[in-house]
């Protein structure tokens, strides 16, 4: 499995997808940390593009010009089950689910101790971080 996570250091989770600019992708195997790698994420959004979809009226993230920022979001991940962020806007969900890429939201920031916590299952996915 791999798994990507979502940095600005390589050390800690980023509080917002749209806006960190890499990913620290980790392949797990026989529930073991056995690869990371740091990727970059293409189209990371700035503050314009997130005021914008709002004015837009409907929730963020759903804009055509969101939608393609997204897809150009994932294509450093396409080969990844999961992604786990700080936070993410719906409209980034919905891209992800409908590639096949799963969604966990936590609140904690160390990236190993975010990696232990999965594998053992212990890491509860906190959807309320979605906005």
């Amino acid at each position: 499995m791999k798994i990507a996570l979502i940095t600005d250091d390589g050390k800690t989770i980023s509080q917002h997808f749209g806006r960190a600019r890499y990913y620290l992708v980790a392949t797990i195997e026989n529930g073991r940390v056995v690869k990371k790698e740091q990727r970059p994420k293409a189209g990371h959004h700035t503050e314009g593009l997130h005021q914008e979809s709002h004015v837009a009226g409907g929730p963020h993230g759903f804009d055509t010009r969101a939608q393609a920022s997204h897809a150009g979001m994932m294509a450093n991940i396409a080969d990844c089950q999961l992604v786990i962020a700080g936070g993410m806007g719906w409209g980034a969900q919905a891209s992800l689910k409908q590639a096949g890429i799963d969604v966990h939201m936590t609140d904690k920031t160390d990236i190993d101790e975010v990696l232990m916590a999965y594998i053992k299952g212990e890491l509860p996915d906190l959807q309320e971080r979605l906005h």
